[in-house]
Parts: structure tokens; C-alpha cells; sequence
């Protein structure tokens, strides 16, 4: 049985327009993903093609409109302590320290405050921020900041990790940093991972698996397997192999990318109007 279990998943958004009437959206029709225990498996798609309100359907914070997500056999109902959400952006307090944010989820758990102090000091010295814990989040850099929001989710030891576009905030740089991070991260503990992402060669390096989603409404148009060699290195990325995989995955984007652009592009001259 998969670890996790995506099937047949349709979602449907309804919502009153200015003028009072009924509307519909389909944002997702018909996908299926299986996930194993411990697997890191990346999502790519045009914008807006419902890659985000896949996680939430894993988070439980949104329902299918059709079919079912299950976490080792259990139908996914609502949030829960097992599944860990990280955003864009950090989203972090800014009158709390580090520290202080890192133990949020924990306070809001109602854990006595020396367990909050020791699980906090642990991950953040897992994602080498140990020294920086009474900092406020103004006084750290970006990239520092998405590690405390990673050791904020980490923090709670949920089973699965749902990563929303983590790194889309930070320069080039740091985000291939911050990729070999988690990855570093990923290997001590093999926690499952679902990652949204844009970025191909991202979603390469990364992954063990890559789902390739296509414009609105998303659907499952291919499932590559990574096969480069652990433990991953960021030369892998010049490799002939590396191209390959991006070379797949862009034949298979390349017409839903166009696509959702010309909506884009319609919805922006129906506005006009």
C-alpha cells in the first residue's frame, strides 16, 4: 500500500461574481499519485494549474469535490500534526526571536516549555541557526529566514513534509543553497516530501520522482523518475544525464505552459472590454 494515496482527485471552486451570478472553476480533474514512505516527489506545471491546491487537498485544509487522499489507508479529512505545510514565504512573527517562532507550533500543542526549548534548539542546530535563536526575523537574511520556517515545521516531526515553492523568494544563489539543505535535511531522517516548484532543474536536483502537471485544470500528463545517484551534488546539474530529464519534462510542458499563458493573456483583454 502507498504511503500516500492521491486518486481520481477532482476540485472544483465555486464562488458569486460581482454581479451576483453562480461561477465555477475546475482547478483539478483527475489526478492520480501514488507516494511512498520516505519519498521526495516534485510537482511541476504552468501557473495556474492547481499544483498549490494539490497540497492543501494533503494538508486537509481543502476537500475534494471527487475521488479521495489517503495517508496510509485513512481518507485525509482535515489538518492534522502529521502534515507540515511550508510556504513562499516564512511567514514568521516578527515580535517573536527565532527561537520563539520555532516553538509556536509546539506552544500551540500545549508542550510544557523545556520540551519546546529542546525541540527548537534541536532543529534549529539541524538547519545551522543555532547561534541566531534570540534574533528577531528583521535582523536575518531571507534565506535564513526560510530555515527557520523550515525548522518550524520540522519542529512538530510531522510524517509528511508539503513544500509550496520554498525557495522562489531568493536569488539564484541561495536557492541552490538552500535546495542542498533540504536535501541534506531530507537524507538524515527521510522524511516524505511533496514539493512545488517551477523551476525544472529544482525539481530535478531534488527529487526522486518528478509529476508534471498540465495547465487548468491539472492534470497528471507524465511521472519522471530521477534516477541520478545519491547523495545528489549541485555539479549534476551541467551533466548530459540532468539535461535529458529537463529536456523530457519541457516536451511535456512546453504546449500547457503556451496554453495557460494565452488564458492569461484572454482574461487580461476581456478586462480591457
Amino acid at each position: 500500500m502507498s504511503h500516500l494515496e492521491i486518486q481520481g482527485v477532482r476540485l472544483l471552486y465555486r464562488r458569486v461574481t460581482e454581479r451576483g451570478d453562480a461561477a465555477e472553476l475546475l482547478a483539478l480533474d483527475g489526478v492520480t499519485v501514488d507516494v511512498a514512505a520516505g519519498e521526495f516527489v516534485a510537482v511541476v506545471g504552468p501557473s495556474g494549474c492547481g499544483k498549490s491546491s494539490l497540497l492543501l487537498l494533503v494538508n486537509g485544509l481543502l476537500r475534494p469535490t471527487s475521488g479521495r487522499v489517503r495517508l496510509d489507508g485513512e481518507d485525509i479529512r482535515e489538518p492534522s500534526a502529521d502534515r507540515a505545510l511550508v510556504f513562499q514565504e516564512a511567514a514568521l512573527l516578527p515580535w517573536r526571536t527565532v527561537q520563539a517562532n520555532v516553538e509556536l507550533p509546539l506552544e500551540l500543542r500545549r508542550a510544557p516549555a523545556p520540551t519546546r526549548r529542546e525541540i527548537a534548539r534541536r532543529h534549529l542546530h539541524q538547519v545551522g541557526l543555532e547561534a541566531y535563536s534570540r534574533f528577531f526575523p528583521h535582523q536575518v537574511s531571507g534565506g535564513m529566514r526560510q530555515r527557520v520556517g523550515l525548522a518550524r515545521a520540522l519542529a512538530v516531526d510531522p510524517r509528511i513534509l508539503l513544500m509550496d515553492e520554498p525557495f522562489a523568494a531568493l536569488d539564484a544563489q541561495m536557492r541552490q543553497l538552500m535546495g542542498a539543505e533540504l536535501l541534506r535535511l531530507w537524507d538524515a531522517d527521510k522524511k516524505t516530501i511533496l514539493f512545488v516548484t517551477h523551476d525544472l532543474d529544482e525539481a530535478i536536483y531534488l527529487a526522486d520522482r518528478v509529476v508534471v502537471m498540465s495547465a487548468r485544470p491539472g492534470r497528471v500528463l507524465d511521472l519522471v523518475p530521477v534516477a541520478l545517484p545519491r547523495p545528489r551534488m549541485l555539479a549534476m546539474r551541467s551533466s548530459a544525464e540532468f539535461g535529458v530529464y529537463r529536456q523530457r519534462i519541457w516536451a511535456s510542458l512546453e504546449r500547457e505552459v503556451l496554453t495557460a499563458l494565452a488564458r492569461e493573456n484572454d482574461g487580461d483583454a476581456d478586462g480591457r472590454r
